[in-house]
Formats: structure tokens, C-alpha cells, sequence
């Protein structure tokens, strides 16, 4: 299985939420992760970064975060063109999925948890 770059975007430092979660499984199942989020924070090991990096040959953006917050990441997601975005559980909005399709970005409404621990990530 080939490591796929992942930048999980809505991070939280609390144990409890899908998104801390979701970068403990990357990690220990060997993919590359970002963590990127608006409290910081450490996710086995990884520091959750407050800022936008301009990370290259990003495969994946795992969302997290509520479609009301999302809209001031728009351009950051378009400038660094992943290869998908997978819209997690409560994370769907119709704008972004059309921003991303019409770049190019291939789009799936799924549970990053459920495709790593299913193998189907």
C-alpha cells in the first residue's frame, strides 16, 4: 500500500472528535498527514498547524470542518489541487463540491475512518 499524502483539515486536539481520530489512523497506518485547524494542538506526535502551509503532491484533504467554515478555505484548497476531498459526515456542501469538480478535484461524500478501517482508502 503506497503512502498517501493527507492534509486533515478541521484538526481538533480532542480525543473524542472524528478528526483527531482520523489523523491517529493515517498515522498509524503509514500515510503522510497535515493536521490543520483553528486550536492547537498534538496529535501522535503530529502538531496541528494554525497556518496554511503550501504542501505539494497532496493526494487527499480529509474535511472536518462545518460548511459555514469552510467557505475562507476555498482558495486554499483550489491552490493546492489535491487529487480528492473527501466530505466527512456533516461536512457536505454543495459550492465547495462544485469548486472542486469544476478544478478538476475528484470529490467523495464518505467517512475517512470507515475507507481506512474498511481498506478502501
Amino acid at each position: 500500500m503506497s503512502s498517501k499524502k493527507t492534509i486533515v483539515l478541521g484538526a481538533s486536539p480532542n480525543p473524542d472528535r472524528a478528526s483527531y481520530q482520523a489523523v491517529q489512523l493515517l498515522n498509524s497506518k503509514h500515510h503522510d498527514v497535515i493536521a490543520l485547524g483553528i486550536k492547537a494542538g498534538i496529535i501522535d506526535g503530529i502538531e496541528i498547524q494554525l497556518d496554511k502551509p503550501m504542501p505539494t503532491a497532496i493526494d487527499t484533504i480529509s474535511l472536518y470542518l462545518g460548511p459555514d467554515k469552510q467557505a475562507e478555505w476555498y482558495p486554499y484548497i483550489l491552490s493546492i489541487h489535491p487529487r480528492r476531498i473527501i466530505f466527512n459526515p456533516g461536512t457536505e456542501n454543495q459550492e465547495l463540491l462544485q469548486l472542486a469538480q469544476a478544478h478538476g478535484i475528484q470529490t467523495e461524500a464518505a467517512c475517512t475512518l470507515v475507507l481506512l478501517s474498511t481498506g478502501q482508502y
